[in-house]
């Protein structure tokens, strides 16, 4: 009788772990609540908030995450610092043009306090999203007020104006301007974690003066790696800052690894070594399976194995906006997304069954929502993600 009450508690006990640690037939480590996320870029807030009402805004920014919420998604990713400056009073940052009449112009109330409340009524977290470094996409200085940090960086080398205005990563006081940024957004916001995205070094040598002093009071050491030290040095001490507050770190950089090294020095591999840097990141793998150069499954693999810490989850920007679209440079797999209905909700689906994932997030917000931006395609995709979001 004592053996058949053992191996009945036994048999309750497996019973009992397996909903602690549920696994799928092949081993893999199931998610308890995937994260379903939309990036809303300073482009949406441009075109649903700019030129509106206080009362018309806050109407669009309800029917926005309404429609998230309708969609069965939790997460936006929203747009709040996109060229240094702010969708929410703050003391370093002017007003962004991009929700008011210019820059510097208070809008009327505080856009991001509300898109927080409305978003958590909804039981939907929210991301601010910054571009860190970029001041402006052209090279029109003359719109860069004086309430703006990058005006007192005018005629200097602070700043570096080739398609488009940056701020220069080497400079300490552009450092700091970065990491007091954050610091003020997330502890005065109720946000629940912060995302950069994928720029960093807007050109090689912007900074051959800062580079050249480094290497003459520290010793040797190549341009490029000197650029990866600066934004890793940037990055870490954003990380410290939102976890001193409660709130995830993490980047959404290039899909293509090689791009990140070679391009704008984004050092991906160190990254992901510890949770030194970040608590998360959200590579945008923006190909089709049949992509020639770059296949989705190869390049999932790929961000999946250079995880090297379990505190780092792995969340996939996918290419909704390609839905319907020709990718020319997807080479012999350029129609891929012309013809097929159900790309992205295949590599959802693909995705899952990696290690380090965590869920996803489509790339943006209009390309889901907005009829005038519709293929064909559009609906029957968005039709075939929804039936497995269950």
């Amino acid at each position: 009788m004592k053996k058949i009450v053992f191996f009945f508690l036994f048999l309750c006990l497996l019973v009992f772990l397996s909903f602690l640690f549920p696994e799928d037939d092949s081993g893999i480590r199931q998610v308890s609540k995937e994260k379903r996320g939309v990036f809303l870029s300073y482009i949406e807030l441009n075109k649903y908030l700019k030129g509106k009402t206080p009362k018309e805004s806050k109407k669009n920014i309800r029917q926005m995450i309404a429609n998230v919420a309708d969609l069965d998604f939790n997460l936006i990713i929203l747009q709040i610092r996109s060229f240094s400056d702010a969708i929410y009073p703050s003391t370093i940052f002017p007003w962004s043009s991009t929700v008011s009449s210019s820059e510097g112009v208070d809008p009327g109330y505080d856009i991001l306090d509300y898109f927080i409340k409305k978003a958590k009524e909804n039981d939907i977290e929210l991301y601010g999203w910054i571009n860190p470094y970029r001041v402006r996409s052209s090279e029109d200085v003359e719109s860069i007020t004086e309430g703006n940090p990058a005006y007192s960086y005018l005629d200097t080398d602070f700043l570096y104006i080739e398609n488009g205005i940056y701020y220069n990563p080497a400079k300490q006081e552009v450092e700091d301007l970065i990491v007091d940024g954050v610091e003020e957004v997330v502890k005065n916001y109720d946000l629940d974690g912060i995302l950069f995205d994928d720029y960093f070094y807007p050109a090689k040598d912007l900074d051959l003066l800062d580079y050249n002093q480094y290497v003459e009071e520290n010793g040797d050491l190549s341009l490029d790696e000197y650029h990866l030290m600066i934004i890793n040095q940037m990055v870490k001490r954003v990380h410290q800052v939102c976890r001193k507050y409660g709130k995830e770190f993490g980047i959404s950089p290039d899909g293509n690894v090689e791009n990140n090294y070679q391009k704008v020095y984004a050092d991906v591999k160190t990254w992901l070594q510890s949770d030194s840097y970040l608590d998360f990141i959200m590579p945008q793998i923006y190909y089709g399976f049949f992509n020639e150069t770059k296949a989705f499954k190869k390049v999932i693999d790929e961000w999946n194995e250079m995880i090297q810490s379990d505190d780092i989850d792995l969340y996939i920007a996918l290419a909704f906006y390609k839905v319907g679209q020709v990718d020319p440079y997807a080479k012999s797999g350029s129609t891929e997304w012309l013809v097929n209905n159900d790309i992205v909700m295949r590599q959802i689906l693909l995705s899952r069954n990696l290690s380090h994932y965590r869920g996803f997030s489509l790339f943006r917000y209009d390309y889901l929502f907005n009829q005038e931006l519709y293929t064909d395609m559009t609906m029957a995709e968005l039709n075939n993600i929804k039936k497995i979001l269950n």
